[in-house]
């Protein structure tokens, strides 16, 4: 049986082909996966290890300490400390750090860096002059103010030297300052691609902290001296909310936690690779259902001479075993290449990844050959016992071939029961608010598999009302659509390999456009200012200099203009902060309902509050509400007004002159202002030159605010239909190898219909359009779930987003309708060339 099965497999190897594609490209998926995700993990682990070489112990500020008195950031670190950590017993030498935002300019005015890693620090001298962990390449270090040293690869990407000014940016206004000095670093943001300038100490402390404070201390051990032993003796000299960690123990846990950045990345990346695969079983299945259809005869004769139904089976088994394996090898070395192209691709984009070896770890290949063998061999198991069920006599006369009425009857059934409980799950997930995630995610997977089984059942309908159009081709487009629905088993599992992907990919879709809509309204209704004034960066709440709201306020073209200024504070016994306003102006910048009072009361001690929060302190108008303010001191807030919040407008706000002397740092996170004429481009140029043009602080209107937060998920939705454009290929793949083999199987029929008048071109028809239907078949169960799926997440966003509002972009599930039509045709080409060439005498023949 061994033997056979061997021998079968070389007799099919081009029919086992489009098999050997699938698991291949599945496993090839999976393997550069974990390549490239321990690529870059390893690289980054050894670049934060060699970051942290000359730190043996670290003294930070402790912000975990539970201090009712203080709500606000713990106190930074004085130079008292850094002179007690210098002459504690095995200390050779300590470094002040202070680190902060701070944004350069390009030669042409744009911002360098990727916008989340734009870092300012200090240059420490040591006792040598010299600071440890940066390497001068060019120039000196900075040594007094107006003076900065920049990383080489900023340098480099800048176009900058030694003796160049530049335009730096910490909080808003424009700074020019005299490059003075290029270094290098092993600082992991920089050789991600951020940006890193520094200044002299006492500089950057007035930039980033206060005259005389620091953000961490780091100090080196003599020689002979542990870093445990440093840190027991560092732990003795520790004021209040102050913390020391051994340099091992901060490079275990970046390195852990660059490991747990990976392993999400890694986990959403094997989550496209299963869908990959599982629509890779549609094809595998079907293709060794098709094979064992074809050899029954030949499978009746081993019964009929003595093997029993257990060596049929196994004999299908070891076939697929066989296909697995050097799909699984092939797919193997294509992921190693996958994975190394990845990188390069990601350096390409100007994030650059630490220098490292290529990691091909003994559990990838481990994982990768086992996926594509396993994966292969559960789906060739059920044909394998579908065929070796057949009695041998049966089998010789054909009585198989239809499959019984009872058959069909218990497929529907479960089918019906997988769908209506599945898609039972999915409504009852969308009504249970953020506690339904689990349900409708499981519900989604048994809704599927449920209409996978009820495909056969739902072909014949579906694929009838196509009729019409099929007519209008003659007898070319009778003959497919009969084909198409002859073996609706068949039909079902190629239409669901596209149904799959097309599923996600429709979901995905609505679920986009409407966020986008809703994030529209949300800012149009929440919003009454021209423009909103902030720093850039990631979130867009770096500190924003008081300064910037003073001087565009001087502006005649600002008729109202308010900054808003957070401050961390307890209210009514809770961790909140409050966010200082300006109580004149306020009112014609946000729009919000009031359920009791109004912006009128706003002053002094009197605040506005969301309803949620005073539903949750059961607070209401005139309510008396205890607070400590940043500083620590205490005080008495009266509730002058509740009103609806919403994504934008929230939280406690007060007069910011009644918080502002209590903040350590004053600092606005965002500017609201409207001008005259409103939110035109002139307005808009006009405040972006009175802030110098300065590149790290964004101007935006309401359109602006929407469009940065859906640009967030275009670039998601496009990373999406990338890594999913794999499950549609495979399902290409699908379709061609059923057509391929159905072509083969119906070689004897072809062969008639072409001897009683059918021409070339009539039988390239017939294939094509067999194809085409079966294609928007599964197309239209695609978008049919996608809609689906895509309106009950929808039911979950919308307790966050309460503007959130179902939209379907027919225009884009049009073009996925096209697209699986052009699927359908491109799938049709080789087999419809092959079946048109034919010989009529020599298929008539065939067996």
């Amino acid at each position: 049986m061994l033997r056979t099965a061997l021998r079968n497999v070389l007799a099919h190897k081009a029919r086992l082909l489009m098999t050997v594609l699938a698991v291949m490209l599945g496993v090839a998926f999976v393997s550069g996966t974990l390549v490239f995700t321990n690529t870059i993990s390893d690289a980054y682990q050894k670049s934060s290890e060699k970051g942290f070489e000359g730190v043996d112990v670290a003294i930070t500020p402790d912000g975990d300490q539970d201090d009712s008195a203080n709500p606000g950031e713990p106190p930074r670190l004085s130079q008292q400390v850094l002179d007690k950590a210098a002459k504690v017993p095995g200390a050779a030498g300590v470094h002040g750090v202070v680190t902060g935002y701070a944004a350069l300019s390009d030669k042409d005015g744009d911002l360098l860096g990727n916008g989340f890693s734009n870092l300012g620090g200090n240059y420490y001298p040591g006792a040598d002059g010299k600071d440890s962990r940066y390497t001068l390449t060019e120039g000196r270090a900075p040594q007094n103010a107006g003076e900065v040293a920049l990383d080489s690869k900023s340098a480099e990407r800048g176009h900058y030297k030694a003796g160049d000014s530049i335009r730096v940016s910490v909080d808003g206004p424009v700074r020019t300052e005299k490059i003075v000095g290029v270094f290098t670093t092993d600082d992991g943001n920089v050789t991600a691609g951020g940006t890193l300038a520094l200044f002299d100490t006492a500089t950057a402390q007035k930039l980033f902290a206060k005259p005389g404070q620091y953000d961490e201390i780091d100090v080196k051990a003599a020689a002979g001296t542990s870093q445990a032993e440093l840190k027991s003796a560092v732990d003795k000299i520790l004021p209040a909310q102050a913390k020391s960690a051994t340099g091992q123990k901060l490079a275990d846990d970046q390195a852990e936690a660059i490991k747990q950045q990976m392993s999400n990345m890694q986990t959403a990346l094997l989550v496209f690779a299963g869908i990959a695969l599982f629509v890779g079983i549609f094809i595998i299945a079907n293709t060794f259902s098709m094979l064992v259809a074809q050899r029954t005869k030949e499978l009746a004769l081993l019964r009929a001479v003595g093997a029993t139904r257990r060596q049929v089976t196994r004999s299908v088994l070891i076939e697929a075993t066989v296909v697995g394996a050097v799909a699984a090898v092939v797919g193997l070395a294509a992921g190693i290449g996958i994975g190394a192209g990845l990188r390069s691709l990601l350096n390409s984009t100007g994030a650059v990844v630490p220098d490292g070896p290529l990691v091909v770890q003994p559990t990838t290949v481990l994982v990768s050959l086992l996926v594509g063998v396993v994966v292969t061999v559960l789906s060739a198991w059920l044909p394998g016992r579908r065929a070796a069920k057949i009695p041998p006599i049966a089998a010789m006369n054909s009585v198989h071939a239809t499959p019984t009425t009872r058959g069909l009857v218990v497929r529907n059934t479960i089918g019906a029961i997988l769908a209506a409980g599945g898609a039972a799950l999915v409504l009852a997930g969308a009504g249970m608010g953020g506690d339904g995630k689990g349900p409708m995610g499981f519900g989604a997977v048994v809704l599927v598999i449920g209409v996978f089984v009820l495909t056969p059942l739902l072909s014949r309908p579906l694929i009838a009302a196509s009729a019409p159009v099929l007519r209008l081709f003659g007898m070319s487009g009778k003959l497919a659509r009969q084909n198409a629905v002859r073996n609706p088993r068949r039909t079902a599992a190629t239409a669901s390999a596209l149904m799959v992907g097309l599923t996600l990919i429709t979901g995905m879709t609505v679920i986009a456009g409407s966020l986008q809509q809703g994030i529209n309204k949300m800012a149009a209704d929440g919003l009454k200012s021209d423009f909103v004034v902030s720093m850039g960066g990631a979130d867009g709440s770096r500190p924003l200099s008081p300064e910037v709201a003073r001087n565009l306020g001087k502006l005649p073209e600002v008729t109202a203009i308010s900054p808003l200024r957070a401050s961390a504070a307890r209210v009514g016994g809770d961790s909140d902060s409050l966010t200082g306003v300006d109580p004149k102006a306020i009112k014609d910048l946000v729009n919000v309902d009031f359920t009791e009072g109004s912006f009128s009361a706003l002053g002094g001690t009197k605040v506005v509050i969301d309803s949620k929060t005073a539903d949750r302190h059961h607070w209401k108008l005139g309510s008396t509400v205890p607070v400590t303010y940043e500083d620590g001191s205490a005080g008495r807030l009266t509730v002058g007004g509740v009103y609806e919040g919403n994504q934008m407008i929230r939280g406690v706000m007060v007069d910011y002159a009644t918080v502002t002397p209590h903040m350590s740092t004053v600092a606005d996170f965002q500017v609201m202002l409207r001008t005259k004429g409103g939110a035109t481009q002139a307005n808009k140029d006009l405040l972006e030159k009175s802030l110098g043009d300065n590149p790290a602080i964004k101007v935006q209107d309401k359109k602006d605010i929407s469009d940065g937060i859906a640009q967030v998920f275009t670039l998601m939705l496009n990373m999406l239909y990338g890594l999913l454009a794999m499950a549609v290929i495979v399902a290409v793949l699908g379709v061609i190898n059923t057509l391929a083999m159905s072509v083969f199987e119906r070689s004897q029929e072809i062969g008639m219909l072409r001897a009683i008048g059918l021409d070339r071109r009539g039988v390239k028809r017939m294939v094509r359009l067999e194809s085409l239907v079966i294609s928007l078949f599964g197309g239209v169960l695609g978008l049919g779930l996608g809609v689906f799926f895509g309106w009950a997440v929808g039911e979950l966003v919308s307790n966050a987003l309460p503007t959130y509002e179902l939209v379907l972009p027919w225009g884009r599930m049009g073009l996925f309708l096209v697209m699986a039509a052009f699927v359908g045709v491109i799938a049709a080409l080789w087999p419809a060339r092959r079946a048109a060439k034919l010989n009529m005498l020599a298929a008539i023949k065939a067996e």
